[in-house]
């Protein structure tokens, strides 16, 4: 198959794509597209975990699956997932015990000990 160029891939941002949304809109591409998408991470980037789900994906569809509407949406770029979790202010951060492990800033050090 010939190398396609960036331009005529079937997921136009696919070079920017994380590993967990191109999971999920490959889903969506036919046993053509997927080989095109390989063909081109082979020639380019040769990146082991993407050869590995588009070459796994090709199998499904080569042993009979169907493309699925899979989600043309899916971790964009510019997308970002919420944050879970308390975020940390003052209210919630632990409360210091005792001074730093250095001291402060207003402790002078003292000269180390000469040792003959």
């Amino acid at each position: 198959m010939p190398d396609p160029g960036r331009s005529t891939l079937p997921l136009p941002d696919y070079d920017h794509l994380p590993i967990g949304g191109l999971e999920s809109r490959v889903r969506s591409l036919t046993a053509e597209e997927v080989e095109q998408l390989l063909a081109y991470e082979r020639a380019h980037a040769g990146r082991l975990p993407v050869t590995e789900l588009l070459t796994a994906r090709l199998e499904q569809l080569r042993a009979g699956a169907e493309p699925t509407s899979g989600d043309p949406g899916a971790l964009r770029p510019e997308h970002h997932e919420p944050r879970t979790g308390s975020p940390v202010s003052p209210a919630t951060s632990p409360q210091p015990s005792g001074p730093p492990p250095h001291g402060t800033p207003d402790q002078r050090g003292r000269p180390k000990a000469n040792r003959t």
